[in-house]
C-alpha cells in the first residue's frame, strides 16, 4: 500500500476554487493528513482568486496506490475535466482500489461523467445537478454528502466540512 494518510488533490489548471482548496487543505492538516496536488499539466495552476500552485503530479506521472483519497477541486476550471479521460481514469482508478474518492462544487460532475456515481447518493453546485442525475446519482442537494468511500460537497462554504469528513474516512 501506499504512504499513510496521504492524498492526492486534483485541482484544473485555470480557474481551480482557491476557497474550496484552502478549506479541503485546513481540514487535512488539522487530521495531520499529507497533500500533493495533481493537474493535467504540468505548468503552473491559478486559482480564480489569484493563488498559484505547480502541480507534483500530471495524471500521466502518478501511481494512484500510492495515495489514500483523490480529491476534486471545483471551479470555472473544472469544466475542463468534465469529458477528461485522464481524470476520469483517475476517478476509476481510486474507486477500483477501494479508496477514498471526493469531489466539490462542480467537480462531482466530473465524477458523475465517469460514471463512478451510478447508484450514489451526491451533491454538487446547484449548476452541475443534471450532471449528476445524468450520471445515475441521486442528487440529494446536502451541503456535503457521503456515500461509501464517495464524499461530494456543494460549494466553498462546505470546504472545511467536506475535508472533515475525508479525514474521518481515511483516520477514523
Amino acid at each position: 500500500m501506499g504512504s499513510e494518510n496521504e492524498v492526492l488533490i486534483v485541482i484544473p489548471c485555470v480557474e481551480f476554487q482557491d476557497a474550496e482548496l484552502s478549506g479541503v487543505e485546513d481540514a487535512l492538516s488539522e487530521a495531520s493528513i499529507g497533500i500533493k496536488m495533481a493537474s493535467s499539466g504540468a505548468n503552473e495552476c491559478r486559482g480564480v482568486a489569484g493563488r498559484t500552485i505547480m502541480p507534483d503530479y500530471t495524471f500521466d506521472d502518478l501511481d494512484p496506490e500510492r495515495f489514500d483519497a483523490v480529491i476534486f477541486i471545483g471551479g470555472p476550471g473544472a469544466e475542463s475535466y468534465l469529458h477528461d479521460q485522464g481524470a476520469h481514469g483517475l476517478a476509476k482508478s481510486f474507486v477500483a482500489l477501494g479508496k477514498v474518492v471526493a469531489a466539490i462544487c462542480w467537480a462531482p460532475a466530473i465524477l458523475a461523467n465517469a460514471g463512478v456515481l451510478k447508484g450514489k447518493n451526491a451533491t454538487c453546485w446547484d449548476g452541475a445537478k443534471n450532471d449528476l442525475t445524468d450520471g445515475g446519482a441521486n442528487y440529494t442537494g446536502k451541503s456535503v454528502e457521503v456515500d461509501g468511500n464517495i464524499v461530494t460537497a456543494n460549494d466553498p462554504d462546505a470546504a472545511i466540512q467536506f475535508g472533515q469528513e475525508i479525514a474521518k474516512l481515511l483516520i477514523g
